[in-house]
């Protein structure tokens, strides 16, 4: 398993921006594809965006595409999550994950971060 810790995060008012962020120490970050998933009360944990080893190759949710967007900065063994525009149905605690990706899918590995809350709420 891959360490995570997850940053960022917290109340914000709809149409406002929050950037979550995602910290694997070591070096063998670059091996993996890392993704966001969220859940909600009530709900299933979903994918919600996913980035190949390299970058470039995304992966999002219909329900983000054009909102949220992820990157990864490998010298600094850190994920993101630039979430824009938020709307309060993006309310649910954000899981960062370490995976792969391959064949335009990602395949989620056991290696999870502990979750941040993220409530858009007015």
């Amino acid at each position: 398993q891959v360490q995570l810790v997850e940053s960022g995060g917290g109340l914000v008012q709809p149409g406002g921006s929050l950037r979550l962020s995602c910290a694997a120490p070591g070096f063998t970050f670059s091996s993996y594809a890392m993704s966001w998933y969220r859940q909600a009360p009530g709900r299933e944990r979903e994918l919600v965006a996913a980035i190949r080893t390299a970058g470039g190759r995304t992966y999002y949710a219909d329900s983000v595409k054009g909102r949220f967007t992820i990157s990864r900065d490998n010298a600094k063994n850190t994920v993101y999550l630039q979430m824009n525009s938020l709307k309060p149905e993006d309310t649910a605690v954000y899981f960062c994950n370490a995976g792969s990706y391959s064949s335009g899918s990602y395949y989620p590995y056991d290696s999870w971060g502990r979750g941040n809350q993220v409530t858009v709420s007015s």
